[in-house]
């Protein structure tokens, strides 16, 4: 029994766009630019070769579209928001006495790298907050530290969008609830399980407990992997200069309340955002229910259905404008420092941040362009309908596992041998998908509708299918820990490049110094974790091995970092 593929109008020739826009950027080291001629490569493949039918695609077609697109304009909005509040908080002199009160308990490289990691994991409810927050927020001092910006990139990126995947309140548990309600609605399973079966799921994400738990091995261990050694001791061995802090006489750092105009915006900011959270949902789910209420739902299903269903780019943009209000409301209203010089700040720090809107623009614009939706979000009808603007990259590459003939019935053998291999298969392929699309949700959306019916037919032959089997777990489990897991090495993903712009790092820097963590909580994953889970290896034997492997690699392959 095989599966039929359909012909992709483009073949191999989809993965040119990222391929020539990682190379530039390696060469030139401008990332805009490099993300800019990967979008004119892929316009001139989509044009038939024609070069001035490509310069229009390219402005007309894709970047044009991209960049007025509502949720990305609300995306584009809040980081510029935010860029605008922490040059308030800065200014005002708020940002400095945060961190002189800070500096007690994060003492030293080791505790500040911790204390960084902990509130990674604390703001779980958005990975974009958590990325600009963090970023922002500890800035400073891991400077004060030397800790460096590459390393600070690395935990933001690390605890952002693993922490978020897992949380079970939290703005990505509607899309995979509900990317996993399709999968087994095809499979002739009941929908409505499927939030029982995400749950089921999480002992299961081992690239993301990995990561997770490797940031305070490294730590801890003082230890660190590939370039990051070198990142780290040039930061050490430099002396620390406050670039980012603003020292003036009309500063309110002098006064014993200073902090509060850091604190205050911040904690308004969070409690905007999961208000705005809350009411987007509920009106969400009334508009979905017409106003009913089901009665057999606990008052936590139903909160959890509300947050599930919210609109995370609204609750940001207007939690961040909440968040700049109260930023430059209190040094105004305490007489700390006046309109005129707040409002430098706030021009300042949006002038820091606005590097960070093009490079979303244009790896949005080449994100984008690999999907399978139209440019006015349309879904395809027919296969391949939007081929003259859109490559369909994802498409192509599920073809390696769509196309390979299946077991026969008749062979048990090679059944089982397929199905134990299903997990690591998962894995690898959404974290390929991931890493050239750049983003998870499109690689969930498209990987877990057709992974879950595959297993699922596998299952069948040998009985009812249970949705506690540990292999389709393991295998709805590493659909959505590759999507990570290749957001996280892929140069073109927007929660990559927010983490090094919010942490003022170099780009490509942050792409290559984050690499050796990833791919060793990767490989991990797959020699401890999917291989042997599809033999029949329990899980909690899986993952208490995971952990004295990284511990035992990570002495192994990293270098020690002497305390400054």
């Amino acid at each position: 029994m095989g599966f039929v593929v359909i012909e992709h109008p483009y073949g191999v020739w989809i993965l040119l766009p990222a391929v020539v826009a990682f190379a530039m950027a390696i060469m030139t080291r401008r990332t805009v630019l490099s993300l800019m001629v990967g979008v004119y490569a892929g316009a001139l493949l989509m044009a038939g070769g024609d070069p001035f039918v490509a310069i229009y695609q390219t402005w007309e077609t894709h970047l044009w579209p991209t960049l007025i697109d509502p949720g990305k304009l609300r995306v584009f909005s809040f980081t510029i928001l935010m860029g605008a509040m922490v040059g308030v908080v800065t200014i005002s002199g708020g940002m400095r006495s945060l961190i002189s009160c800070l500096m007690p308990v994060a003492s030293n490289r080791r505790r500040g790298q911790l204390a960084t990691w902990l509130m990674g994991n604390v703001i779980f409810f958005d990975d974009y907050a958590s990325i600009i927050l963090l970023g922002s927020t500890f800035r400073s001092l891991c400077d004060r530290l030397r800790i460096s910006r590459a390393k600070l990139a690395y935990i933001v990126d690390s605890t952002a969008a693993p922490t978020a995947s897992i949380a079970i309140v939290s703005t990505w548990i509607a899309v995979e609830i509900d990317y996993i309600s399709d999968g087994l609605l095809a499979s002739g399973m009941d929908g409505s399980m499927a939030f029982e079966t995400f749950v089921l799921s999480i002992p299961y994400r081992f690239y993301v407990i990995s990561s997770l738990l490797l940031v305070p091995i490294t730590v801890i261990m003082r230890r660190d992997l590939g370039s990051m050694h070198a990142a780290e001791a040039e930061c050490i061995a430099t002396k620390y200069v406050a670039e980012d802090e603003v020292t003036d006489s009309t500063s309110a750092l002098d006064h014993w309340y200073s902090w509060i105009f850091a604190v205050v915006p911040i904690l308004v900011l969070l409690i905007a955002v999961v208000v705005g959270l809350y009411v987007t949902g509920r009106q969400a789910v009334a508009e979905e229910t017409s106003g009913v209420v089901a009665l057999n739902q606990t008052s936590f299903e139903r909160f959890r259905q509300i947050i599930g269903a919210a609109s995370s780019s609204v609750s940001l943009q207007y939690g961040a404008i909440v968040g700049l209000a109260t930023a430059i409301g209190l040094p105004l209203l305490m007489r700390a420092m006046s309109f005129e010089r707040l409002s430098e700040g706030a021009v300042s720090g949006v002038r820091i941040v606005l590097p960070a809107v093009a490079v979303l623009w244009t790896a949005s614009t080449l994100s984008r362009m690999s999907t399978d939706r139209s440019v006015n979000g349309e879904v395809e009808t027919t296969p391949f309908q939007f081929q003259d603007h859109r490559l369909y990259a994802a498409e192509y590459l599920t073809g390696f596992l769509t196309s390979t003939p299946g077991a026969s019935d008749d062979n048990s053998n090679s059944q089982w041998f397929a199905l134990s291999l299903a997990p690591t298969v998962a894995f690898l392929l959404a974290s390929f998908v991931a890493f050239c699309t750049g983003t998870s949700y499109g690689t969930m959306g498209i990987l877990l509708p057709m992974l879950i019916p595959i297993v699922c037919g596998m299952l069948s032959l040998d009985g009812d299918v249970s949705l506690s089997d540990p292999l389709l777990l393991a295998t709805i489990a590493s659909v959505l820990a590759g999507a990570v897991f290749g957001d996280h090495c892929s140069p073109i993903s927007d929660t990559t490049i927010m983490s090094s712009q919010s942490s003022g790092c170099d780009h490509l820097t942050h792409v290559w110094t984050q690499a050796p963590y990833a791919t060793l909580a990767a490989s991990i994953s797959v020699v401890l974790g999917t291989l042997p889970i599809g033999f029949g290896v329990s899980v909690w034997y899986l993952l208490p091995l995971q952990l004295v492997g990284m511990i035992v690699f990570t002495r192994l392959l990293g270098r020690k970092t002497s305390e400054a």
